[in-house]
């Protein structure tokens, strides 16, 4: 491709999918629309030469990218709100962002004729007891939180422009991300800073809530695999089947730092907080041949811990 639009891009994973772009020779050029909220990454990018962004809200798409709507290639939508505490305290941003601006996006993708991927989230299937099988694209929707539930309206939205007008339009659903430059109130950036500053790691309710990991790195190659391969109107999980609990993960982490559990601090359990997700990726496995490439959590947490212990 020559010329691809992100948005969302100074986030964690938009940055990670713009960095592997480059690294791969994916693309040629990227515009990145962002906003540049609080959890934005300023510094990310700038190391690229063809890199332009774009200080925007998503919902102003039109107006920011007047004159530049025949040279891109290819959409990938990342922008949104997506902490759930968050959305609990103020769910009229994840409305304004998630909701409308996906709206805004397959709007613009439609007008111009522009491929394009639309990325989501595992929480939007809702949540699952220990023993269900894992959720399939073909699952009803059940989100629980607003933040879920304003990402469930993206998805059937951005669908709808396909079934109705025929855009391309692709949904990916990934389950958790981790890396490094992460954002420090996502969980496992959170914690090692805990642990850096000698204060207590926080642990909702029991800590046996369920999460599935992947590598932000493998989440790019995914969506850059479902928008060269991948069939218009279809979703694809991405995900490891590295499942963990919380407390699971917290003491694995005690223990690769070197910490007692008297370090964990059980705290007041998230409200509507979903018990476990889980994803089956056959579709994605099976039909456009992808696997994940970057180890499991674990790995990434010995190796940051390691990082930060270095002198």
């Amino acid at each position: 491709m020559d010329t691809i639009l992100v948005t969302g891009g100074n986030g964690f994973i938009g940055s990670t999918f713009i960095e592997m772009v480059f690294e791969t020779k994916k693309a040629k050029n990227v515009i990145n629309i962002d906003k540049l909220t609080y959890c934005a990454n300023k510094k990310a990018n700038k190391q690229f030469k063809n890199y332009k962004l774009i200080k925007e809200d998503i919902n102003n798409v039109f107006d920011a990218l007047k004159g530049k709507e025949r040279s891109i290639d290819y959409i990938f939508h990342f922008a949104a709100e997506s902490h759930v505490d968050n959305s609990i305290s103020g769910p009229e941003p994840f409305v304004h962002s998630n909701v409308n601006g996906t709206f805004k996006m397959v709007e613009f993708a439609k007008s111009f004729d522009i491929p394009i991927v639309v990325v989501s989230t595992d929480e939007v299937y809702g949540s699952l007891s220990y023993e269900d099988p894992s959720s399939v694209e073909t699952d009803i929707l059940k989100p629980s939180s607003v933040y879920s539930s304003t990402k469930a309206s993206a998805d059937l939205i951005a669908l709808s422009y396909y079934h109705t007008f025929r855009t391309n339009v692709k949904v990916t659903r990934c389950c958790n991300n981790y890396g490094f430059n992460q954002f420090d109130e996502k969980l496992l950036p959170k914690i090692l800073t805990n642990l850096k500053q000698g204060k207590k790691i926080p642990v909702y309710g029991d800590g046996k809530n369920v999460r599935e990991w992947i590598d932000a790195r493998d989440h790019s190659e995914a969506i850059w695999m479902v928008a060269e391969k991948g069939q218009p109107g279809e979703i694809y999980n991405i995900g490891t089947s590295d499942e963990r609990s919380n407390i699971e993960l917290v003491r694995g982490i005690l223990e690769l730092w070197g910490a007692g559990e008297d370090t964990i601090k059980f705290v007041e359990d998230r409200k509507g907080h979903d018990i476990r997700y889980s994803l089956n990726c056959n579709k994605i496995t099976h039909e456009l041949g992808w696997i994940p490439k970057h180890g499991n959590v674990m790995d990434y947490l010995e190796e940051a811990i390691s990082q930060i212990k270095t002198p």
